[in-house]
């Protein structure tokens, strides 16, 4: 039925292009269709954006248009290409009518909608590449009729949905098929058994689950099987180790178990890639890898091996990629040849060997954390300088960083955190200009924190918590930090106020600086960190008022930590507004006044509010006590009353402070005006001078007696200013 309408949808198509033009030859009413259907396609490509596509117009002809190849026979359209462009539009029906198509990629160019049906009339197609878009829905039936099709690739689009078609098994030519990173779903269908030519089979990244199909086994042209990151269980199925020709093995991140056969260098000769890691596999390891002269990159991490690892292992003088890590193996090797070791959660132990220097400097990769390696880290360490992550955190570490780590110019990511390293965070670390983590917390540094690290301008995280850091943030640095997402000073002695130019990191969604001895109030500058969702400042002594903005800017707010302090302020009712808010401390503060009821206040177990005594109302669930409101009549009475009291005092006051002015302006006016020469300058006259002028205050020298005392003359013979 699907094959009858298929090719009467096919005639339509035609018989449609047939009507639009006018009468010409055969040859001509062909590449009028091809033209035609060109330009419909771009209208739908495109979204009807006239700038896109410039090359196809009317006064070139299609043959020459940018992606398009004609046949060397004929004037059809036999490929279509266009990749790495911003379309931005859909697939149109009118793709249907390019029946001399073999050939079409349409890679990364920013498709949406579905795939449409009409697909199925290119008969004569062999290549189709729709990868890495934005397609969604399910795979046409339609497509089963393009019999000669070789490679499909609907990888990266994402929303492709379903199951991946039974029918496929009819496609005998197919010998690509990707469907990675999509939405698909159910079981792999056996029926992919019958792709006879199939040498590559890519089905990462979905939702596929149950058992892999036994039948897989019969792929004998297969070199390349990807199943990784799925819902696939059961144990790896034993027909696959007699697909002789695999090169890349990929079976990861799913939830395999079971183990390996000891024979693995002869199930797979040719093998180059094998990753297994994140099932649950188990047993030993098989020392046949050592055989695998051919492998490049060996992963089996996440599992649960136990036994030791071969020294035999060492003879893999291709080997690049060595993925080992969260076993039991016991024990390490390391191969100077490789450019990445993942040796991280395992129980190895010993000293980090000096030798270290003589790795490849094409080592890239190294992680050894969580394990139980002990002694300082070598200075020989700066001779790998093509590292790009260092992470040997979680180990017994101890002494300095050596200053030598600050030649490592390509380093990305530096993980020191978990150690017992000692003393100051050395200002080298200022040259790893590529940083953007740098992990030293769970340590013993002391000191202040390098201002240096403001040359870092591409850190995105930076965790210094739980050392002994003292003194205050340095100014003047953290701003440069613009890209820094998550920073992490809690558990030191940092005192001091938190640094204005915080304000600067715009992307900051992780700040906790809680368990210092830092002071002061909340800067405002914080307000424009708009993109904080976990502010934590508790067990500090900051004070002053909880800042409104924390709730009108701060929107994205989810862990708000401002307990033991000492706020005093009553509690923002805009905090209520927060609505990703669940975990709100303001406990051990000197809150006071009425506790909101709406937002994260409604829940109590979001909220502690414990050590603030002068809290009151809220849910009833906080148990407070009511607040204390006045009616409103005798409020406004009051208030009037108060109002009348304030004016009788204040026009009392103003009219004794007016009498007191005409008062002494009065006195004054009655006064003798004094000499031109004393009326600015205080006359210096001792007692001596004046007992010596008036004889000693004789009764000859009396002038007169009043109820404020007696008056004398006297002549002074010099005055004194």
């Amino acid at each position: 039925m699907n094959f009858f309408f298929m090719i009467l949808l096919c005639f339509a198509s035609q018989m449609l292009a047939y009507f639009m033009l006018p009468t010409t030859v055969a040859l001509s009413l062909s590449s009028k269709t091809d033209k035609l259907a060109l330009l419909a396609l771009k209208e739908k490509l495109t979204n009807g954006v006239p700038d896109s596509l410039p090359s196809w117009n009317k006064s070139l002809h299609f043959c020459e248009w940018q992606g398009i190849t004609c046949g060397r026979h004929h004037t059809r359209v036999s490929a279509l290409r266009l990749e790495n462009q911003t379309l931005g539009g859909t697939l149109g029906p009118s793709l249907g009518n390019l029946t001399f198509l073999t050939i079409l990629k349409l890679r990364k160019v920013n498709l949406y909608g579905g795939i449409p049906k009409q697909v199925g009339c290119l008969k004569r197609l062999q290549v189709l590449y729709l990868d890495q878009n934005h397609l969604q829905g399910e795979i046409p039936i339609e497509l089963s009729n393009c019999s000669n099709i070789k490679v499909i690739n609907f990888a990266l689009n994402g929303l492709i949905t379903g199951r991946v078609p039974t029918w496929f098994g009819s496609m005998m030519q197919l010998t690509k098929l990707y469907l990675g990173a999509n939405d698909l779903v159910g079981t792999i269908p056996s029926s992919l058994a019958n792709f006879s030519s199939l040498q590559l089979l890519a089905l990462p990244e979905n939702h596929f689950e149950g058992s892999i199909p036994y039948s897989l086994g019969r792929l004998s042209s297969l070199t390349y099987l990807s199943l990784s990151s799925n819902n696939l269980s059961g144990e790896i199925p034993h027909s696959l180790y007699n697909l002789s020709n695999i090169q890349i093995f990929d079976l990861a991140g799913n939830k395999l178990f079971g183990g390996l056969p000891t024979n693995l260098n002869l199930a797979f000769p040719n093998l180059e890639v094998f990753y297994v890691g994140g099932n649950q596999i188990s047993g030993i390891f098989p020392s046949s890898i050592s055989n695998l002269t051919g492998l490049r990159n060996f992963d089996i991490s996440e599992n649960n091996f136990n036994a030791p690892i071969p020294l035999t292992l060492g003879r893999l003088n291709k080997l690049e990629w060595f993925g080992i890590g969260e076993n039991n193996f016991g024990r390490i090797i390391l191969m100077p040849q490789l450019s990445a070791i993942y040796a991280s959660s395992n129980n190895f132990g010993g000293a980090l060997p000096n030798l270290i220097g003589n790795f490849s400097t094409h080592l890239g990769l190294f992680y050894i954390d969580n394990n139980k390696i002990y002694g300082v880290i070598p200075e020989r360490i700066e001779q790998l300088i093509g590292l790009i992550d260092l992470t040997i955190g979680y180990n017994f570490f101890e002494g300095t960083i050596p200053d030598s780590i600050g030649k490592l110019k390509n380093l990305g990511i530096l993980g020191l955190d978990g150690n017992k390293l000692s003393g100051n965070i050395p200002i080298i670390i200022g040259n790893l200009t590529l940083l953007s983590e740098l992990g030293l917390s769970n340590n013993k540094f002391e000191g202040s924190i390098p201002f240096t690290i403001r040359n870092c301008t591409q850190l995105q995280l930076l965790n210094f918590s739980s050392n002994r850091l003292s003194g205050h943030m340095p100014n003047q640095t953290f701003g440069y930090l613009k890209g820094l997402i998550f920073l992490y000073l809690n558990n030191n002695s940092l005192t001091g106020p938190i640094p204005s130019d915080f304000g600067n990191l715009k992307q900051l969604s992780h700040l906790n600086l809680s368990l210092n001895k830092l002071s002061g109030e909340i800067p405002k500058d914080l307000a424009s960190c708009l993109e904080l969702t976990k502010l934590e400042l508790g067990r500090n002594f900051f004070h002053g008022a909880i800042p409104l903005f924390l709730g009108l800017s701060l929107r994205f707010l989810e862990i708000l930590d401002l307990s033991e302090n000492n706020f005093s302020s009553i509690i923002p009712s805009k905090l209520e507004n927060l609505t990703f808010l669940n975990n709100l401390d303001l406990s051990f503060n000197k809150l006071y006044g009425e506790v909101p009821k709406g937002g994260v206040f409604s829940n109590v177990s979001s909220i502690s509010l414990t050590g603030n005594k002068n809290l009151c109302g809220g849910i009833p669930q906080l148990q407070l006590p009511p607040c204390i409101k006045l009616p409103a009549k005798k409020h406004k009475k009051s208030l009037k009353k108060k109002l009348v009291i304030i004016s009788v005092i204040g026009g009392f006051v103003i009219s004794v402070i007016t009498f007191i002015i005409v008062h002494f302006l009065t006195r004054k006016s009655k006064r003798l005006p004094s000499s031109p020469s004393l009326r600015n300058e205080k006359l210096r006259v001792t007692y001596g001078e004046l007992h010596e002028a008036t004889n000693g205050f004789s009764s000859s020298n009396l002038v007169g007696t009043g109820s404020f005392g007696s008056v004398y003359k006297g002549s002074l013979p010099n005055f004194h200013y």
